[in-house]
């Protein structure tokens, strides 16, 4: 039977991961755009780890809030935060609810590579569309130049969710494999004790 409530061990597992994400963030190489700054970086790798070994809402909500952490202590991305909040859930939440789906529990490799790509390309659409409704509507950029921005910033989108991918999977079944045997995971997973 699964308990339904927010545990102490959700609370934990969410905060460990939301900091892994915020710190990982961090380790980036910025890459310049003609509207904006776009990077590549390491943190959308530990928003799918989170959704990997949290499963999908306490994932998503792991790398929301690590994403909207950095975003906050960042002044070029401070404006951003709540819609960061939103993309990078919706990554880890999505990585998650497939990984965990049909009682697979996050274990099964082909299907983690799947809800990897599925995550990543989430927040890529999410994240270039927000781009594309920022400069035509706020910043009142041309369409034109909203698309030369998303020419810039699509790749880099795209890099960042194939390295995002390539790093989660192998880590995820590492992690997870010695995680199974801790109380606090198994807790937080609502799974028997052995």
């Amino acid at each position: 039977m699964v308990n339904k409530k927010v545990t102490m061990y959700d609370i934990i597992g969410v905060g460990f991961m939301t900091a892994l994400v915020f710190v990982s963030s961090q380790i980036s190489i910025p890459i310049p755009s003609i509207i904006g700054i776009s990077r590549i970086h390491l943190g959308n790798a530990f928003c799918l780890l989170a959704g990997f070994l949290l499963g999908g809402w306490r994932g998503g909500l792991a790398a929301g809030l690590g994403s909207m952490f950095y975003d906050f202590t960042n002044p070029a991305y401070i404006s951003d935060a709540p819609i960061t909040f939103i993309n990078k859930f919706m990554m880890g939440f999505v990585c998650g609810q497939l990984a965990y789906a049909a009682n697979a529990g996050g274990d099964r490799r082909v299907r983690n590579i799947v809800s990897g790509i599925a995550g990543s390309l989430t927040y890529v659409v999410l994240y270039l569309s927000k781009t594309v409704i920022s400069d035509i509507f706020f910043l009142r950029a041309e369409v034109q130049t909203a698309l030369i921005d998303i020419a810039t910033k699509g790749p880099t989108s795209l890099i960042n969710a194939a390295i995002a991918v390539i790093i989660s999977v192998p880590l995820a079944f590492v992690l997870k494999k010695s995680l199974e045997h801790t109380t606090l995971y198994r807790k937080m997973l609502h799974l028997e004790m052995k």
